[in-house]
């Protein structure tokens, strides 16, 4: 599996973890590339020192953007298969090997999606209450359920990433991925993954990214309903 499937990171400010985690990840996979979405620490620095491919941008460009860069050089080098994981230590490393036999055992499947335990856990509960209502939705408009939609921990393959063209460019871009590549025939299955939270904090802006959401979901929502009324 080791040149089967990259690693991908999307990173901002994740010099606390990002050394550890990549290192840990290079003992299994040949390619770790981790985007630096303009960080003012040492995060490109520890990331690169450890193993991984870094790219970065000049400034902080959003989630959404680190990962369409991610995605790009992943479609460059022929990979056929990526794991997003965050740069927060957030995912264990343990868990892709869930991934792994999922991506040998379903071949019809083009994406697995983290599933995380939301009862009985350090979750937040307006964390989960809103990751239930989100992946209700996003699941109404995939038209197949996707149990935990929030979920930044992947196994995405190449061909969903060619066939997929992203327009958003912040955290919203995850939900975008979904419904875009639910609509293009890909099926998409889930994992289940532990469910970690430790002194991190979360970079979501509850208002502004709420509102890039919903931008999101009419953007791409008004065309397909003018499309189908032709």
């Amino acid at each position: 599996m080791r040149d089967e499937i990259a690693v991908l990171i999307p990173a901002h400010n994740e010099e606390k973890n990002i050394g550890t985690l990549v290192a840990e990840l290079k003992k299994k996979y040949m390619t770790v590339v981790v985007v630096d979405d303009g960080s003012t620490d040492k995060t490109a620095l520890f990331a690169s020192e450890n193993g991984a491919f870094v790219l970065s941008h000049g400034s902080c460009r959003g989630k959404g953007e680190a990962l369409k860069t991610g995605f790009r050089h992943i479609e460059e080098k022929g990979i056929p298969a990526v794991v997003t994981i965050d740069g927060d230590g957030q995912h264990p490393v343990k868990d892709i090997e869930g991934f792994e036999r999922a991506y040998r055992q379903n071949k019809r499947a083009g994406m697995w999606v983290g599933k995380r335990k939301m009862k009985s856990t350090e979750m937040p509960f307006m964390r989960r209450l809103t990751n239930v209502g989100m992946s209700v939705l996003i699941s109404g408009m995939a038209l197949q359920w996707i149990p935990d939609t929030q979920c930044g921990f992947r196994l995405i393959k190449r061909d969903v990433i060619s066939s997929v063209s992203l327009k958003t460019s912040h955290f919203e871009t995850e939900s975008e991925l979904l419904i875009k590549a639910s609509w293009k025939g890909f099926r998409i299955a889930s994992v289940t993954i532990s469910t970690v939270y430790g002194s991190e904090k979360s970079k979501i802006r509850p208002l502004a990214d709420t509102g890039r959401f919903f931008t999101m979901l009419a953007t791409i929502l008004c065309p397909a309903l003018l499309k189908f009324k032709r």
